[in-house]
C-alpha cells in the first residue's frame, strides 16, 4: 500500500490538495493548528476567477491568462499560469456542483463581476461571502473521505520540522497543541499550505494564525524563498482590533468610488486618472495611489450610489461587517480607507508542478510562490489555492517516496518571545511600506540583525530581497528606483540560507512553451 501524504494546513489549499489524494485512493493525513472552519480562506469575499463568459463580453481563457500575466508584471511563468486559466471554468463548474451557492444569472449561468485590473466580467462570486461558501462545500466533500479512512485529521497540531533522510522528505514532526507531545508523522510525501507570511507583519487582513513559522522553518533548512519582497497591499481596508478590517474590491466592482474632498466637493481621483479601468486598477496601482492621496487627506469609499437591489443581493455581507465593526452603514455614510498588507506575491520557491528542491517536499496556496508574480490578480488567489493543491497531490501521488525516517530530528529553538515578535512586526511594518528605499530598507535589517530565531531570520531575507531588487515593479516600489528595469530585474529573486549565512540571486522565469 502506498505511503500517505502529509498534508500541513486545512484552509483551501489543503482541502484540495487531500481531496485529490482521497479521490486516487491515497490516504491524506491532514495536520492544522485549528479546524478548517478557523482557516484564512474563510475570509476571502469577492470571488473567484473563471473565463465563463456568461456576460456575453467575449471573454476567453486567453484574455484570462493575458489579465494575469500583465498583472504579474512579467514575473509570472507562463506555462504554470495557462494551466491556472484553463483548468478554472472546470474547477468553478465542480464548486457549483458541490453546492457552492454562486450568485446566479438567469435561469442557470453563474453570474459575474467586474474586479481589479480584469478587462471582462470575471469573478464568481456569493454575495461577499464566498471564501465562506467555498469551504463550506470542501470540506464538506473532504468528510466523505474521511469517513472512508482515506482522510485522516490532525487537528490542534502544530507544524515543527521535516523529517528528512538524506535530504529526501518522508515526513514532519509536529506537536499536539493539547499536550505538547511531539509526534512523527511519516509520508511518502509532505504538502505544505500554511497561508502566507502575515505573522511577519501582525497587522494585516489575514488570519493572525498564518504567522509564517513553517515558511520559515523550511527556509532555516535550506528550502529557498522566492519574490519574497512582492508584498500586496489592499487599498480599502479600515483600522478594527489592532489588525485590518478588509472591504472587499467587490464593492469597487459593483460601483463603489474612492475620493477625497477638493475645494469642499468630492473628487474621485482615480476615475480622472485612470478613465479606462477608474477604481478598478490593479490593486497595486490602486494602493499607492490612495497612499499618496492619504498623505494630505482622509480617502473615501463612496457606496451611495449602488442600487439598494444591488446592495442586498451581491454586498450584503459587507454592509452587515461594515455596521457591526466599524459602526458606519456605507448605504448612508461613506467609509474613510487606507490601504493595508492582504497579500504574500512570495514565498516557498516551487517549480511548475509544485516541487521544491527536497524531493517529496510540495508546497500549495499562498504559502508558495507560483501563480502572481508581482502583483495578483483579484479573484485569482481562492482559483490559486484550489488548482495549486491539486497540482501539487497530483505531483506527490507521481512520485511517492520510500524513504523513511522513524527518529525524531533536531528541532528549532523556542519561539521568540512576544516582546522580540512586536519589535519584528514593527520593523517589517516600517520598512516594507507601499513606497520604500534603500534608507528605510537597510535600516529594518540593521535592527533584525542578531534577533534569534526563525521568524527574524525569514524578515531579513524579505528584506535582502527588497534592498536587491533595484527597481519598481507590481508590489515592490522604490522611491530611489521609480522605474520597471527589464534589462536587470525581468527575473525572480530567489533567497537562500546555507545553515549561516543568507544569499540573494535571481532567476530566469522560465518562458511559455
Amino acid at each position: 500500500m502506498s505511503r500517505p501524504i502529509v498534508i500541513v494546513g486545512a484552509g483551501l489549499a489543503g482541502l484540495s490538495a487531500a481531496l485529490a489524494a482521497a479521490e486516487n485512493g491515497i490516504k491524506a493525513k491532514l495536520v492544522s493548528e485549528l479546524p478548517s472552519e478557523r482557516a484564512q480562506s474563510v475570509m476571502a469575499e469577492g470571488g473567484i476567477n473563471a473565463a465563463l463568459n456568461t456576460k456575453g463580453e467575449g471573454d476567453s481563457t486567453e484574455q484570462h491568462f493575458a489579465d494575469t500575466i500583465a498583472a504579474a508584471c512579467g514575473l509570472a511563468a507562463p506555462n504554470a499560469v495557462r494551466g491556472l486559466v484553463e483548468a478554472a471554468p472546470d474547477i468553478v463548474r465542480r464548486l457549483l456542483s458541490l453546492g457552492v451557492q454562486f450568485n446566479m444569472s438567469g435561469f442557470d449561468d453563474i453570474d459575474l463581476r467586474n474586479f481589479g485590473g480584469q478587462r471582462k466580467k470575471r469573478t464568481a462570486f456569493a454575495q461577499s461571502d464566498t471564501g465562506k461558501q467555498i469551504m463550506a462545500a470542501m470540506i464538506d466533500e473532504v468528510r466523505k473521505y474521511e469517513a472512508k479512512g482515506l482522510v485522516e485529521r490532525y487537528s490542534h497540531h502544530a507544524f515543527m520540522t521535516l523529517l528528512l533522510r538524506d535530504s529526501v522528505c518522508c515526513g514532519c514532526a509536529v506537536r499536539d497543541c493539547y499536550t505538547g507531545e511531539l509526534v512523527p508523522l511519516d509520508g511518502g510525501a509532505v504538502i505544505v499550505a500554511t497561508g502566507g507570511m502575515h505573522g511577519l507583519f501582525g497587522n494585516t487582513t489575514g488570519s493572525l494564525l498564518n504567522t509564517g513559522a513553517a515558511a520559515a522553518e523550511l527556509f532555516r533548512l535550506g528550502v529557498p524563498i522566492a519574490n519574497a519582497e512582492f508584498i500586496q497591499y489592499h487599498p480599502t481596508t479600515a483600522e478594527h482590533g489592532g489588525k485590518r478590517f478588509l472591504i472587499s474590491e467587490a464593492a469597487r466592482g459593483e460601483g463603489g468610488r474612492l475620493f477625497v474632498m477638493r475645494g469642499g466637493k468630492p473628487w474621485y481621483f482615480m476615475e480622472e486618472k485612470y478613465p479606462e479601468f477608474g477604481n478598478l486598477m490593479p490593486r497595486d496601482i490602486v494602493s499607492r495611489e490612495v497612499w499618496e492621496h492619504g498623505k494630505s487627506a482622509q480617502v473615501f469609499l463612496d457606496m451611495r450610489e449602488i442600487p439598494s437591489e444591488v446592495m442586498k443581493k451581491k454586498l450584503s455581507g459587507i454592509i452587515d461587517d461594515c455596521i457591526a465593526y466599524l459602526r458606519i452603514d456605507p448605504q448612508k455614510e461613506p467609509l474613510p480607507i487606507s490601504p493595508g498588507i492582504h497579500y504574500f506575491m512570495g514565498g516557498i520557491q516551487v517549480d511548475g508542478r509544485h516541487r521544491t528542491v527536497f524531493p517529496g517536499l510540495y508546497a500549495a496556496g499562498e504559502c508558495c510562490c507560483q501563480y502572481h508574480g508581482a502583483n495578483r490578480l483579484g479573484g485569482n488567489s481562492l482559483l490559486g489555492a484550489i488548482y495549486g493543491g491539486a497540482i501539487a497531490a497530483n505531483s506527490a501521488m507521481d512520485e511517492l517516496s520510500d524513504s523513511a525516517k522513524t527518529t525524531m530530528p533536531a528541532l528549532p529553538g523556542a519561539a521568540a518571545p512576544q516582546e522580540a515578535l512586536n519589535k519584528l512586526n514593527s520593523v517589517m511594518q516600517s520598512s516594507l511600506g507601499i513606497v520604500r528605499d534603500r534608507e528605510t530598507l537597510v535600516a529594518g535589517l540593521a535592527e533584525l540583525e542578531g534577533m534569534p530565531g526563525n521568524l527574524p531570520l525569514l524578515g531579513r531575507a524579505v528584506l535582502m530581497s527588497a534592498v536587491r531588487r533595484e527597481e519598481s515593479r507590481g508590489g515592490h516600489f522604490r522611491s530611489d528606483f521609480p522605474e520597471r528595469d527589464d534589462d536587470r530585474f525581468l527575473r525572480a529573486t530567489v533567497a537562500r540560507f546555507d545553515g549561516s549565512r543568507i544569499t540573494v540571486s535571481f532567476e530566469k522565469i522560465q518562458e511559455g512553451r
